[in-house]
């Protein structure tokens, strides 16, 4: 089956990549119902546990009070809600949606029926809402809790108020429509299609340009949820609603891979971007697939925190700037959120790559997981994630910051997603195609295939150990692949074995593992061993900076109640773990041994994530503490940084440079400058006079994914699959050099020449073919080390 399964994915993207589709694209694997997967005992299912709790607890004609008293009917005695749900909040009942989705995820992963009852109760009476519209003085349709008139303030660009009336829309909009697809409740598609009516009415008498200027004003996922409505519906018109919400001055830059994202507000960016996938899958057109596939590769590669969420103070920063980034207001929930939504909808369209789901575990496991507070019997969480040092969890500005949520006076769009979030951690562990089975994440897990007849029982105690067990069970009938992902951060020593026995099949890290074409049998186990290191997650913008991990798991300092005042050093090679069983380690950290442990369990304490420096200035090779190197033949075990080549500007002798066979090829990203991609090639010879390292920039004709690129060498011209607008920068070490190394081409768009040369970042699978370099994703990066040899294959960080 393998030829079938993976061959076509890969046919697919092959054809994407070079013709504009003429239909809807549906290929690639699918999920499966929340309804066919449980989670079995576990952290995952705690969290579970808790916000369920609470969605079976909250008074539900409190949620429905300014629904109605908005819709002039009585709201029953019941209390008002305070925060973001208060009756003067100006977006109040943006949350009711996420309650909805929530409920209806509840239904259809656990079969509650009090979860049911209670979407059901409250689509029966927003119904009611909706049809006292004449009395209440609104149009046909509408439905919310403040005046219809915010609408025709929005339009004249007069709201003024602080209301975004359209992501409140959104959200009721996304609720019913959940509510109607896992329950089959008619009542909730009879609403939300007069309520789409409404939208259409009320967008369709608007110019092109009048609509552009009210997308000035956030407006959630109108795209997505519209474009969705026609994926559920077929009909037509709602798409061509939801291109009425495509946003030119956003999705122009990203059509074209330009980072423009800096001083936007995050949140109201990445729905657009869910939508634009969802309308590629509707359209097949291209620009929709570029946009969104652009939009996850800037904001993963420029702008993630190591614990994978982005922003501060909701707002993206300078592309790659993180290290001067770490605040007490950072990693906005539901920009991580919405992420995973995106890396969801990504991931078909490429099945072959780990990256989304390398990118997927480390954000859910390391941000989402830790954004509740298990101590609260109704899964309270923070609305920002602090990093700062110091930071704590559950300490912040009244308005949310790291705050906890509140049963009844919070209502913050972060606790609204994350209502979703813990009702459907199943969601995304498992995916299928007509003969095959996706495992992406490495949960504990029961997944029932009804197509083949079969259950999949996954047994982990992942990512406290490295293993887990798929068991087969039913009655199992046609052959079909297994694909697993063997993610990037594991080691060579990767294994898959089945009934014991171990599988002869290429386990590399950042692939999928394939049992091809096997005919199960009830009973069949497959044990998949993924070996976790000490490993570093630089920023960025200063590699000096940077988290540690252990596997997937980001570590962070236990501080108790002690204050930082700065970030502290901390030495690699002090860190020890504490037994076997566990994920707790010992450090030292500015002199002092501290306690390092799992960031998602750093609650009630005074935490550190990234730590500075790593005592570098104190050895000479450079590069991060700990990270021995893979042998290579005739080369031995080195390891250097590229701050020790970069001083202000300047190239400084390094002991690499001389103790390099002959090359070194060495990909870079200056995304904080602007610029994209760089080449290094240093040609010279062992201990010789002429160590020279020449920089080239490579233009954007040269950046698509795959393309092969050769670096001239120091008496070479420039190789022929160069683009002829190359600017070449020639830089010398401060050895005595054969060849003029003092000449020099400055690009202007760089300060003082090279001035910004330190703002680098080393990619990671820099794979070499006749000497050249290929591209690797943005997720698949690692600290800048180097191992050089005469004739790399590949250059191994």
């Amino acid at each position: 089956m393998l030829s079938s399964s993976l061959a076509g994915l890969l046919l697919q993207v092959g054809l994407l990549a070079g013709v504009q589709p003429a239909a809807a694209q549906t290929s690639g694997p699918q999920p499966f119902d929340l309804s066919t997967i449980s989670l079995t005992n576990s952290r995952w299912m705690d969290n579970q546990n808790r916000t369920v709790s609470y969605l079976k607890w909250v008074d539900v004609n409190r949620l429905l009070y300014n629904f109605r008293a908005n819709h002039r009917l009585s709201t029953q005695g019941a209390s008002a809600n305070g925060g973001w749900d208060a009756p003067n909040f100006p977006f109040r009942t943006h949350a009711q949606g996420h309650y909805l989705t929530a409920w209806a995820f509840c239904y259809a992963s656990l079969r509650d029926t009090e979860c049911r009852d209670r979407a059901a109760y409250f689509v029966a009476e927003l119904a009611k809402c909706q049809k006292n519209n004449g009395a209440a003085g609104f149009s046909a349709g509408y439905l919310s809790g403040f005046p219809e008139s915010e609408f025709a303030a929005l339009e004249a660009r007069t709201l003024n108020n602080g209301n975004v009336p359209y992501y409140a829309i959104h959200k009721t909009m996304a609720g019913l429509l959940d509510v109607w697809r896992h329950l089959g409740d008619t009542n909730a598609r009879d609403v939300l299609l007069a309520l789409a009516g409404w939208v259409d009415s009320r967008t369709g008498k608007l110019s092109y340009q009048q609509m552009q200027s009210m997308l000035g004003t956030e407006f959630g996922g109108m795209n997505d949820v519209l474009a969705d409505l026609h994926k559920q519906t077929k009909d037509e018109r709602w798409l061509k609603v939801a291109q009425r919400f495509d946003h030119a001055a956003v999705f122009d830059p990203l059509a074209a891979g330009r980072d423009q994202l800096n001083g936007l507000h995050a949140n109201t960016q990445v729905p657009k971007w869910i939508g634009a996938a969802l309308e590629y899958k509707a359209t097949g057109s291209t620009r929709y697939r570029d946009i969104a596939k652009n939009a996850w590769e800037l904001t993963v590669g420029a702008h993630t925190y190591a614990i994978g969420g982005n922003s501060q103070a909701e707002h993206f920063r300078p592309p790659n700037a993180i290290a001067g980034y770490l605040q007490k207001d950072t990693a906005e929930a539901c920009n991580t959120y919405n992420m995973l939504r995106l890396t969801r909808e990504l991931w078909p369209l490429d099945a072959a790559s780990t990256a989304y789901f390398d990118f997927y575990e480390r954000a859910l496991l390391n941000h989402l997981l830790g954004q509740q507070d298990p101590a609260s019997h109704h899964g309270h969480v923070t609305y920002f994630t602090p990093l700062n040092p110091g930071g704590r969890r559950g300490v912040g500005p009244a308005w949310g910051g790291g705050t906890w949520s509140t049963d009844y006076d919070s209502f913050w769009c972060c606790q609204g997603t994350a209502l979703e979030t813990n009702t459907k951690l199943m969601d995304s562990i498992y995916f299928h195609d007509e003969a095959a089975l996706f495992v992406n994440l490495f949960t504990p897990s029961v997944l029932k295939w009804a197509a083949q007849n079969v259950t999949v029982t996954q047994a982990t105690d992942f990512p406290a150990g490295d293993t887990t067990t798929l068991t087969i069970g039913g009655q199992p009938g046609e052959s079909w692949d297994l694909f697993v992902r063997i993610p990037s951060w594991t080691t060579d020593q990767a294994e898959i074995s089945v009934n014991g026995e171990k599988a002869n099949i290429d386990t590399k890290p950042g692939t999928y593992a394939v049992i091809q074409d096997r005919a199960w049998k009830a009973g069949d186990k497959v044990t998949v061993r993924l070996p976790m290191t000490l490993r570093t997650v630089p920023a960025n913008d200063n590699p000096n900076v940077a988290a540690v991990a252990y596997g997937p798991v980001v570590l962070s300092g236990d501080y108790g109640s002690a204050s930082l005042s700065s970030m502290p050093t901390l030495s690699l090679d002090s860190v020890r773990r504490e037994g076997s069983g566990g994920l707790t380690f010992t450090a030292t950290a500015g002199g002092k041994t501290v306690k390092l442990k799992p960031f998602y369990d750093a609650h009630g304490i005074n935490y550190n994530v990234p730590a500075d420096d790593f005592d570098h200035q104190q050895e000479t090779t450079g590069g991060f503490r700990g990270q021995d190197l893979p042998s290579v033949p005739n080369v031995g075990r080195s390891k250097w940084g590229v701050l020790d080549l970069f001083r202000n500007g300047t190239l400084r002798r390094h002991d690499g440079l001389s103790k390099a066979k002959s090359s070194l090829l060495i990909q870079i990203r200056t995304g904080a400058i602007g610029l994209r991609d760089f080449l290094f090639n240093y040609t010279g010879s062992p201990g010789g006079s002429d160590s020279c390292l020449r920089v080239w920039r490579r233009t954007r004709d040269c950046r698509t994914p795959g393309s092969v690129m050769f670096s001239p060498t120091v008496d070479s011209k420039m190789g022929e699959n160069w683009d002829s607008d190359t600017t070449g920068l020639l830089l010398c070490s401060t050895r005595h050099q054969s060849h003029d190394c003092t000449a020099r081409e400055e690009d202007p768009r760089l300060a003082d020449g090279l001035g910004e040369a330190a703002d680098v970042q080393l990619s990671q699978e820099a794979r070499a073919g006749s000497g050249g370099l290929k591209r690797p994703r943005p997720e698949a990066r690692r600290p800048p080390l180097f191992v050089y040899a005469d004739s790399p294959e590949r250059i191994v960080p």
